[in-house]
């Protein structure tokens, strides 16, 4: 992990948090950035060089990111960033499936002017982004938190936010499959609308969907054969 993570600043200049938050924010940024890949060793002493902190404060990050599922220990190689085999992949998207259900369920129900306002700004910024694919991915990323903060359930969305943590464990993004990105504009497109009606059955439905075509794609990327 020579160069993986970036950003980082001496002991002294850590304020308004703790050297450990520090660490495990910083950490967690290098796996969603993926400039910390599934299955790379992390070794404390060199996140601990490149981060400018003392050793302990890391320890207790890296602790924390294995307690999370995030990194696993391996015999004879220490930590490594975790690696989510088929099955473990099919679980995470069902879980998923249903908590982006009840986002969009709940959004369709107490979402404001300027959630639809949000909403509707993304899908056009996502639309202009194709067909880059990386761009695509952090527009989506995007979106769908205008759902979940559009649901108003702050319980709802730290739940989504732990899930977006692990789906960074999955390699590259499924815009990179030809057409991938039109059937996400379109669903996307529909589960707005669905909202907009205030149809809270529509919308669940909708974003249900949505999740089972993101799971097709990503088996068919990752585990084809």
């Amino acid at each position: 992990m020579a160069a993986a993570v970036t950003g980082y600043s001496s002991e002294g200049e850590l304020e308004g948090t703790s050297r450990a938050e520090y660490a495990y924010k910083m950490l967690l940024d290098a796996i969603h950035e993926q400039t910390l890949k599934p299955g790379e060793r992390v070794r404390e002493d060199e996140a601990s060089r490149m981060l400018g902190i003392s050793r302990t404060p890391v320890r207790q990050a890296l602790h924390k990111l294995q307690t999370r599922g995030l990194l696993r220990q391996a015999p004879g190689r220490g930590l490594l960033v975790a690696e989510l085999d088929r099955q473990q992949v099919i679980e995470l998207y069902a879980m998923r499936e249903l908590l982006e259900g009840a986002a969009a369920r709940l959004a369709a129900q107490h979402a404001g002017p300027s959630d639809f306002v949000a909403m509707r700004s993304v899908l056009q910024q996502f639309r202009r982004a194709a067909p880059d694919a990386r761009s695509l991915a952090r527009i989506n990323r995007l979106f769908h938190a205008t759902i979940h903060e559009a649901a108003h359930n702050r319980y709802l969305s730290q739940s989504l936010d732990d899930f977006s943590d692990t789906l960074a464990l999955l390699r590259g993004t499924t815009f990179t499959l030809k057409g991938r990105w039109k059937g996400e504009l379109a669903e996307n497109s529909e589960l707005v609308d669905a909202i907009e009606r205030r149809d809270a059955e529509a919308a669940e439905a909708a974003a249900r969907q949505n999740m089972r075509s993101a799971l097709d794609a990503r088996l068919r990327m990752l585990f084809a054969a």
